[in-house]
């Protein structure tokens, strides 16, 4: 019988805790979610929103996206928590450096998912994590990026013409309503790297909230196309129910733009 995937949903998967070993001697924790009985097809390496704003490797979009694309849509998906950040899974060691520091991050994780030998590595950043991913992420090892409401904040134009030389694709998806960068001024700030395409979607604001199927929908479209789309609303399996309430402070914080109780604003 076919039972509706919700919020707290999570299909079947091979999961498996992970460590990051960053070049600079910290540790980092993560979680690899792969599918339950065959290979991957693609695999996407997540890169959190802003941590002192509550951004971790259990943002909701990532946090869905590790519960359901490996049974939906055949994908490998790897979150970890970037230097100083905290989760359920635990807090990586290091402190938040704007950006900066957050370079040996993103190698680790390029890194380990070659060393897994997991298949068409693509980087899905969400808000810091569209920073980190246009600064520190076209490397050799990455076939392509989904940015999710990208800012540009702290990426340049030389950022911009490393990607735009690559030529690897590069997908922006912009939110009607965002709160710093908007569909059409993206479509200006982008247009320097040719093969970029930028996918306004209507009605959405930045943290993406009651629009994550959308967004799992248009990364599937793009990372395995073979799969249809929209993916499915209900599962005919065995099907697990995760505890939403874990995340409650954080997203509380997110939504109102606040620091994290306890954690120091960057």
């Amino acid at each position: 019988m076919s039972t509706a995937i919700r919020a707290a949903s999570i299909l079947p998967a091979r999961r498996e805790e992970i460590e990051l070993h960053t070049a600079d001697g910290l540790r980092l924790v993560g979680e690899l979610a792969l599918p339950a009985d065959r290979d991957p097809v693609a695999t996407l390496v997540c890169l959190h929103p802003l941590p002192t704003h509550g951004g971790m490797m259990d943002s909701h979009v990532f946090r869905k996206a590790a519960w359901r694309l490996p049974a939906l849509a055949d994908l490998a998906v790897l979150r970890f928590n970037t230097r100083g950040t905290s989760s359920v899974r635990g807090t990586s060691e290091g402190t938040f450096d704007g950006g900066d520091a957050e370079r040996y991050d993103v190698a680790a994780a390029i890194e380990y998912a070659e060393f897994a030998e997991l298949p068409n590595i693509w980087l899905l950043g969400w808000s810091f994590g569209t920073d980190l991913t246009l600064r520190h992420g076209c490397d050799p090892g990455v076939v392509g990026a989904i940015l999710l409401s990208p800012p540009l904040r702290s990426s340049t134009d030389a950022d911009l013409a490393t990607w735009a030389e690559s030529g690897r694709p590069l997908t922006a998806l912009v939110p009607e309503f965002d709160d710093y960068l908007r569909p059409d001024e993206a479509r200006t700030r982008f247009a320097v790297v040719p093969q970029a395409e930028v996918v306004g979607v209507p009605g959405a604001k930045h943290l993406w909230v009651g629009d994550a199927e959308t967004v799992l929908d248009e990364v599937v479209r793009r990372v395995n196309p073979a799969v249809p789309v929209p993916l499915p609303t209900t599962w005919d399996g065995p099907m697990e129910t995760g505890d939403a309430s874990a995340y409650a402070d954080r997203t509380v914080a997110a939504f109102a733009d606040l620091p994290v109780p306890g954690e120091e604003r960057g």
